[in-house]
Order: structure tokens, then sequence, then C-alpha cells
């Protein structure tokens, strides 16, 4: 069976503790169809005080993540585990902008993603090129670390890997249409999700009352699918 290999490079690795060891990812790593390692990269500095940041050269406000730690760190990952289907990701606010159809293509052609994550003013840029890492940006926004969208990959590639969420809840969800790559309709655009109602029928809020739509609890399975796409948004 397919597995992952997610290797997260930082300065908080225990950041990620509750995150990775709780629900589907938890329950993903104990059946193995998934594992993800952080890696301190302060283990990999050579001086007393575990300097892994620096000022910028010609100055600038901020510090910026020093190149030689994160090389030592990911020599040390890759000597652990040599793979040919391995993809080195640094994010940065530059980089292409994540999306399912790429969370798609690297759960089918990748065993192992190095993550770099950084902080403060970001990362030495020849990490990127002696590396030959691939910027990625997990949206149109800064963030003030690398670690949550680490996360993000973590989480958008791990629910597509055999075995960790059914075939049958991915096919309704959102984006659905744009991992079809194979199929005709594969760009049509279908939208993105229709909307979900639970128990109880009524919902009381302030003085008004929010019903479940009728056709919902009709029990007639074509027309609630003829509503749901009708309502895809």
């Amino acid at each position: 069976m397919a597995k992952i290999q997610f290797d997260i490079i930082t300065i908080f690795p225990h950041i990620f503790d509750s995150y990775i060891n709780e629900s589907i990812l938890g329950r993903a790593q104990k059946k193995n169809l998934i594992e993800i390692n952080t890696h301190d990269l302060r283990d990999y500095t050579s001086d007393k005080h575990r300097t892994v940041d620096d000022t910028p050269y010609g100055g600038g406000a901020g510090m910026v993540l020093m190149a030689e730690p994160i090389l030592k760190a990911v020599d040390k990952i890759t000597k652990k585990k040599s793979s040919k289907k391995s993809k080195i990701v640094v994010f940065s606010a530059k980089g292409k902008q994540f999306n399912q159809k790429m969370a798609y293509d690297w759960s089918e052609k990748l065993d192992q993603i190095i993550m770099i994550c950084g902080r403060y003013e970001g990362i030495d840029e020849r990490i990127i090129k002696s590396l030959d890492a691939e910027e990625i940006s997990v949206g149109p926004y800064v963030l003030t670390d690398g670690e949550i969208p680490a996360m993000t990959v973590v989480s958008a590639i791990s629910r597509l890997m055999p075995g960790v969420i059914t075939l049958e809840s991915l096919k309704e969800e959102s984006h659905w249409n744009l991992l079809l790559k194979k199929e005709k309709d594969a760009t049509k655009d279908e939208g993105l999700e229709y909307p979900h109602y639970t128990r109880p029928e009524v919902v009381k809020y302030k003085g008004k009352k929010y019903h479940v739509p009728e056709i919902l609890l009709s029990g007639n399975h074509a027309e609630i699918e003829k509503w749901r796409k009708s309502h895809k948004k």
C-alpha cells in the first residue's frame, strides 16, 4: 500500500505535537499509512547558543534563517531515506499557491516531502537554489511562520492517501472535480460545496426558527441529489 513520509524542519517542533497525533492524522500514523517526522533546526547548529538566524546582508529589519543548519538537517534526513520520489518545499509568500490539484499530484507521485518552515524575515535564498527547493504559498497573505502552512500541506495530502479517508467521502467534497484530470469534464465548474444540515430539524435562535429544507427530509435521493447540485457554490 502507498505511503508518504513528511519531514518537517522547524525551530519549534513541539508546535506539531497535538495536531499530528490527534484525529485522522493520528489514526493514519497508527495504521502506518503516513509518517510524520519533525526535526529541530537547532540540533544542526555548531555554536553553544544554537544560533539559527542572523541579520540580513544589505541591512533591513528582522532576522534571516541561516543556510548551513538547514543544509545539515536536509543532509541528515536524506541519508535516512534515499528516495527518487522526494520533494523539498520552502514556504514563502512569493511561492506558487498550493491547491487541491497540487495536493493530489504529490500524493500520487511522491513518497517523501521535506518541508522547511521559515520564521522572521525568511530563509537565506541560497537554500532554494542549492537544494532545488520549490517555493510554496498557502494563500495571498503573510503568516508569522511556516509551521501552519506545513500543517496545511500535511492535512491536504494525507487525506488523499489510500485508506486514510473513504473514497465516497472524498467524492462528495469541495474541489473533487479538480482531481478528475483524466475525465472529459475535469475542467467543468460544478461548484465547490452544497449546504449541510443535521439534527434537530428546527434550530431556534433569538426568536427565529431555522428549518432544514424539506427536500432533505423527503427520502427521495434522486431529488436530493438534484437539489445539492443546484445549490453548490
